[in-house]
C-alpha cells in the first residue's frame, strides 16, 4: 500500500510542481495586460478586452498555482497551537483537515462541472453524464455562454480552466493526505523541495 501511495504522490507532485513553476510566470502576463490597458487608455482608444482578460489571467494564475502552493505548504494556517505539537500529532491534525479540504474541493469540482456544462449550452442537472455524452458523441454543444460586457468573450474557456485547477487541487489534497498517513506511521513519502 505504501508503494502505491508513494507512486501516486510522486506522479501528482511532479505534475503540480511543473505546472506551478510555469504558472509563476503568469504574474508577468497579468502585468503585461494591465500595462497595455494603461498605455491604451492614456495614448490611444481604450481597449475593451483588457479588464476581462486580466481577470481571466488572474483566475488562471490563482487556480492553477493552488496545487503548487498546497504542495509547498505555503498556504495560510493558524499556528497558535500547531507549532508546539509533535510531528505525529501534526500529521493527525493535517490528515483530518485535509479530509475536509477534499470534501470542499469535491463540491467545488462538481459545481464547476455544472457551471462549465451550462456555459457549453447544457441546461440539465447531470453535468457528468453531459461530459460523458460529449466524449461518446451522444451529446452536442449548445448555445455558448458569453459575457455580458461590450467585448462579449466566451465564458467556457475560463470555466474549463477552473474545473481543471479544482481537479489538480483535489489530486494534490489526496497526495497530502497520503503524506500525512505515512507520517502517522513514522514514514516519509514524497520529494521535499526547497
Amino acid at each position: 500500500m505504501i508503494k502505491a501511495m508513494s507512486a501516486y504522490v510522486r506522479i501528482v507532485d511532479a505534475i503540480n510542481y511543473r505546472i506551478g513553476r510555469v504558472m509563476m510566470w503568469g504574474l508577468f502576463v497579468m502585468m503585461g495586460i494591465l500595462l497595455w490597458s494603461s498605455i491604451s487608455k492614456t495614448f490611444f482608444l481604450p481597449s475593451l478586452w483588457t479588464l476581462e482578460m486580466a481577470q481571466f489571467a488572474m483566475v488562471t494564475y490563482y487556480i492553477m498555482g493552488g496545487p503548487y502552493s498546497i504542495q509547498l505548504g505555503s498556504n495560510v494556517r493558524m499556528d497558535l497551537f500547531y507549532h508546539n505539537w509533535s510531528p505525529q500529532r501534526k500529521a493527525w491534525f493535517d490528515a483530518f483537515t485535509v479530509l475536509l479540504l477534499i470534501l470542499y474541493l469535491g463540491v467545488l469540482f462538481y459545481g464547476g462541472l455544472g457551471s462549465t456544462a451550462y456555459s457549453l449550452g447544457y441546461w440539465g442537472d447531470e453535468p457528468v453524464s453531459y461530459f460523458t455524452g460529449l466524449l461518446t458523441g451522444s451529446e452536442e454543444i449548445g448555445r455558448l455562454e458569453r459575457s455580458s460586457t461590450a467585448w462579449r468573450p466566451y465564458i467556457w474557456p475560463v470555466k474549463s480552466i477552473m474545473v481543471f485547477g479544482f481537479f489538480l487541487m483535489l489530486l494534490q489534497a489526496v497526495s497530502e493526505f497520503f503524506k500525512d498517513i505515512a507520517r502517522i506511521n513514522g514514514q516519509e513519502i514524497g520529494v521535499q523541495r526547497a
